[in-house]
């Protein structure tokens, strides 16, 4: 697969997001095939390589299981004033130094003849690069961690020296295990700390042997304290940390830290967030950790054997911020007969923000007696359609207008008005009828401005409108039957008279 190299870099840094092996993966220091940078001012076309020196394919638990597709291998043109692009790349990447320890599936990216691979880059631009991933890995059983294999690349041009890279590609392992989902924190001040302590499990039949690594991550608007000498924080507030321990996990055994780590919402606004924490051996350092906690070392101590089955620890916080909605509302007003639009909707009030999959609530509609709602029209990427709310099973229901959704995409405003027009016909004047309208988010602990009415103020039709009713018409022509079968009865005595 061809991928630009920005996007191989914002892949590098989600890598704390993948699971704990893939996270070693792209943590891996980075190497560069040799070739003479070009000088500023030279005219000289120069590529690189910006690929992993060690790559880990899979966990030796894995075996046959395994399939790893996200080995890249990027091509990079040196940026130098004056120098054309890199004309006509292409690369051969030679894989047969990994028989025994992995195979090679099918893979489309790049051409295939037994274990050689070449991959046509094309022209590529003065300070620019693309990537492929040439190969697509499965695993093999009966491996040991540790067990590896090499693989050799070229790349060449028309107009630029030959480089060449090789990368070790090593077998991992084994899985270390996290309890998934753990209990939810609800209830956390902006400011206040709070502490979750990482478990691990290695239910797997190979000990550790070079000790096991811990990434924390925590959301935006959040950070970790920097407590503890042997983990390695990104940045002066840090989201992120890596720690390290020298304990080698036995087969079937669990553990967790001699302490908690700690962290704190630090944005006002933020509603939720969440800690994610990933266990993996051997440890490879993320290279933007840079900070080093300034207190007592974390140590692992072991507890009862554990099920646990998932790649990673989570805990789900729950803020005291709040979103605060009100409704919006207007009064039905105008004639009998008369199509009127009225916009209802909320506003937020904040100060808290939704954010991401977040729940954006909703309002509510209940149309006041003797009104009835004919379209509540939106438009969404050009098109649009006639309902944008959910329209009640049964009369006097309440019409369901789930903000989130893409029909109120046009009108939606964060920490604003989000309204829409209401089209509500009126059918007949009922004295004092009032609809009603209720707004509703999961953040909203405000309750006392949930509710607001709308009123029906309904004037008679005027009398043009009262003649031309359907009844009207109909009496209309009765008597217009019966007029015309008297005058004709009495014509008839007329003419018999005379």
């Amino acid at each position: 697969m061809r991928l630009p190299i920005s996007t191989l870099r914002r892949r590098f840094t989600r890598a704390a997001a993948l699971p704990a092996v893939f996270a070693a993966v792209f943590a891996a220091v980075f190497g560069s095939a040799s070739a003479p940078a070009a000088a500023d001012g030279s005219d000289q076309v120069v590529m690189r390589f910006e690929t992993a020196k060690t790559y880990v394919m899979y966990n030796a638990d894995e075996g046959a299981r395994a399939s790893n597709d996200d080995f890249v291998v990027p091509v990079y043109v040196e940026r130098s004033k004056g120098a054309e692009p890199a004309r006509n790349v292409r690369v051969v990447v030679d894989a047969s130094g990994l028989a025994g320890v992995a195979r090679l599936g099918d893979n489309r990216a790049c051409k295939a003849e037994g274990p050689i691979y070449t991959c046509v880059y094309g022209d590529l631009q003065n300070g620019d690069g693309e990537s492929y991933t040439p190969l697509t890995l499965l695993g093999v059983d009966g491996v040991e961690p540790g067990d590896s294999g090499s693989v050799t690349y070229t790349a060449t041009a028309d107009n630029a020296p030959a480089i060449t890279g090789v990368t070790r590609m090593t077998v991992g392992g084994p899985t270390l295990s996290a309890p998934g989902d753990e209990k939810a924190v609800s209830g956390l001040a902006p400011g206040k700390a709070a502490k979750v302590t990482p478990r691990l499990a290695n239910n797997t039949r190979f000990p550790t042997k070079e000790g096991v690594a811990l990434q924390v991550n925590v959301s935006d608007g959040m950070t970790l304290t920097a407590l503890h000498s042997n983990c390695l924080y990104a940045g002066p507030a840090p989201t992120s940390a890596w720690c390290t321990f020298p304990t080698k996990a036995a087969a079937g055994a669990a553990y967790r830290t001699s302490a908690p780590l700690v962290y704190k919402v630090d944005a006002p606004e933020r509603l939720t967030g969440e800690v994610i924490y990933t266990w993996s051996s051997p440890p490879q350092k993320p290279a933007d950790h840079t900070v080093r906690g300034t207190g007592a070392p974390l140590t692992l101590i072991r507890t009862a054997k554990q099920p646990f089955g998932d790649s990673h620890g989570r805990v789900g916080v729950t803020t005291t911020v709040q979103v605060d909605y009100r409704p919006v509302t207007a009064t039905v007003r105008g004639r009998v007969g008369d199509t009127v639009k009225v916009r209802l909707g909320v506003d937020d009030l904040g100060p808290g923000r939704v954010l991401g999959d977040e729940d954006t609530g909703r309002f509510e509609v209940v149309p006041p007696e003797g009104t009835t709602v004919t379209s509540v029209p939106y438009t969404f990427e050009g098109d649009g359609g006639k309902w944008a709310c959910a329209r009640p099973k049964r009369p006097g229901g309440a019409f369901v207008c789930e903000i989130g959704n893409d029909r109120f995409y046009e009108v939606r405003h964060e920490g604003g008005t989000t309204a829409i027009d209401f089209h509500i016909r009126i059918d007949r004047q009922v004295p004092g009828a009032k609809g009603a309208i209720r707004t509703y988010n999961p953040y909203d602990r405000t309750p006392g401005n949930d509710i607001a009415s709308i009123p029906l103020e309904a004037s008679p039709a005027p009398w043009y409108r009262r003649v031309l009713r359907p009844e009207s018409l109909v009496s209309a022509t009765v008597l217009a039957v019966v007029a015309g079968v008297l005058l004709h009865a009495r014509r008839r005595r007329r003419g018999t008279a005379a």
